[in-house]
């Protein structure tokens, strides 16, 4: 995960999604009142499910100001260009929001014979 100079951009990477929504927190929690998740290619799932978490199970009122769509042109190893996709999501938190207080924990084994 990184930050720009700003400090309100979370780059989506290879890590699990709940890492990403404990950034976005963090970055909410500590006042920030817009964060960016920015993601490219094959990440970009994993940012919109990162976003679609902090939006149903973390942060109820949480809004998606604006997402942008675009191409970086990279050159590859065989020193031809190609394009990535890219997407950018802006998110706002409203003054009066409460953040729902839930632990990112795997689902506990349920209640039951054990199995030596």
């Amino acid at each position: 995960m990184r930050t720009d100079k700003e400090g309100d951009l979370v780059v989506v990477g290879e890590k699990p999604v709940r890492n990403y929504v404990v950034a976005c927190i963090t970055l909410f929690n500590a006042g920030t009142k817009t964060v960016r998740v920015r993601a490219r290619g094959k990440h970009i799932s994993r940012a919109v499910d990162t976003v679609e978490l902090l939006r149903r199970v973390f942060i109820k009122d949480l809004n998606v100001k604006e997402i942008k769509i675009g191409t970086d042109e990279l050159v590859n190893e065989e020193g031809k260009d190609v394009g990535v996709s890219t997407i950018e999501i802006t998110l706002t938190k409203p003054e009066t929001s409460q953040t729902v207080n839930r632990t990112l924990t795997h689902a506990a084994r349920p209640p039951g014979r054990r199995r030596w």
